[in-house]
């Protein structure tokens, strides 16, 4: 680099070279046989930049998490040249995690099934030959449906099963399912359908119909769930019945009205109820935390001998977030609002975490923050940055996200990478 100065090492053998005599010499030999003398490499005396990982979730309705991390480090590096961004788009076990997981250097394969309400949708997953992670929003997410009354009462899970039977075909030895914006409330009725599944008494789509549900048969599943390991990754704690359940929680922002919520608990209801007198341990799993996720589908999942973990640690493990996160000098993270969900295992603060344990401090960016200074330092936030600073008002704010973005980067860069860090 222009205007740098160097330190001239002698690498001849035996001159203070580790190799000691005999190693191989980079002195230059002539056509005569003469050597030219020891040879001599300039070692810059500039120490390497900063390493500052770059790991936010999406700014929904906005920027997907990808470009989030894009826009902050073109900033970081306008600011200052010599950092060291490494990108690493996030998510919470939710929408965003198999672009996550290809970003971690995943395959993608790309299927064609059933969306939410029968019609044939293109879908992705992610998959490196010994696991796959599969998004059911890719399949039955809302954005797939019209958000009625007759979408809440029809839409069904049958391509989030045949997204993993396509896994389980290709060989996968384990399964990771996000959960998070489905359209549907079934149960995981379709799913578990669409991998081998009988059920008689309904030839209807959807959780309404299940209350005419008479018997199911689970001999005929896909041979090869009994040989993988199943993670469901949710954060979702609520049960498949009742006030807290999947219909009355979830069914409104489905496009279900009262009696909309009531005839999918009845079905629901129904389903369990059925499942219990094919031999399914229904009641324990419709009760326990996260059975409720995705309108019901946590519960097929769980039938099917799935585990359960919050999603945020689920992405951290598919990223590496711990051994990347070694020797940084920095971690920056976000989502479009900071607020009190976020705090309940929402993608910055598992960031943080994950941070903290590597002893790297966090900054936060946010589209809009709400909490409070107190909150955001237990959180395990040392700064946050809001785009709505820079621009108060909220559509020009997302319109404007990624511009605003890079501004913030270059600020972070300019109040936090000029000084030490570990002090």
């Amino acid at each position: 680099m222009a205007g740098s100065h160097h330190d001239v090492v002698d690498t001849t053998p035996g001159s203070g070279d580790p190799a000691g005599p005999g190693a191989a010499s980079s002195a230059g030999t002539r056509p005569d046989g003469r050597s030219d003398g020891p040879a001599l490499v300039l070692v810059p005396d500039t120490p390497p930049g900063p390493r500052v990982i770059v790991a936010p979730d999406a700014f929904k309705g906005s920027l997907d998490a990808k470009y989030v991390a894009e826009h902050l480090a073109l900033g970081l590096q306008r600011a200052r040249e010599d950092v060291d961004v490494i990108p690493v788009p996030m998510a919470d076990g939710g929408e965003g995690t198999v672009q996550a997981a290809l970003g971690a250097g995943m395959d993608s394969v790309r299927v064609t099934v059933a969306g939410p309400l029968g019609e044939p949708v293109r879908a992705t997953y992610a998959t490196d030959g010994r696991t796959a992670v599969i998004e059911l929003a890719q399949a039955a997410g809302l954005h797939l449906s019209p958000t009625d009354s007759p979408a809440a009462r029809l839409a069904g899970t049958f391509g989030v099963g045949q997204l993993i039977a396509h896994a389980l075909d290709a060989g996968v030895g384990a399964l990771v399912l996000a959960v998070g914006g489905s359209a549907t409330t079934d149960g995981g009725a379709g799913m578990l359908q669409a991998l081998g599944a009988t059920l008689a008494g309904t030839d209807r789509p959807g959780g309404a119909a299940l209350a005419d549900l008479q018997r199911v048969d689970l001999s005929g599943l896909h041979p090869r769930l009994a040989e993988v390991r199943i993670t469901l990754a949710s954060d979702v704690n609520n049960p498949l019945l009742g006030p807290e359940g999947a219909a009355a929680v979830y069914g409104p922002q489905k496009g279900a009205g009262e009696d909309d919520v009531a005839a999918l608990e009845a079905g629901l209801s129904r389903w369990v109820q059925v499942l219990g007198e094919a031999g399914v341990d229904a009641q324990r799993l419709a009760a326990s935390p996260g059975a409720g996720a995705a309108g019901g589908a946590g519960f097929a999942a769980l039938i099917l001998g799935a585990r359960r973990r919050a999603g945020v640690e689920v992405v951290l493990d598919l990223v590496d977030f711990a051994r990347r996160v070694r020797g940084a000098d920095l971690v920056i993270t976000g989502e479009g609002s900071l607020d009190a969900q976020s705090l309940a295992g929402k993608t910055p603060v598992g960031v943080a975490a994950a941070a903290a344990d590597a002893a790297v401090v966090t900054i936060a960016v946010a589209g809009v923050a709400s909490l409070s200074p107190e909150q955001m330092g237990r959180a395990g936030f040392t700064d946050v940055y809001t785009l709505s600073d820079l621009e108060p008002d909220p559509e020009r704010s997302k319109t404007r996200a990624g511009e605003l973005l890079e501004r913030i980067g270059a600020r972070i860069a300019t109040a936090h990478l000029w000084v030490d860090l570990h002090r």
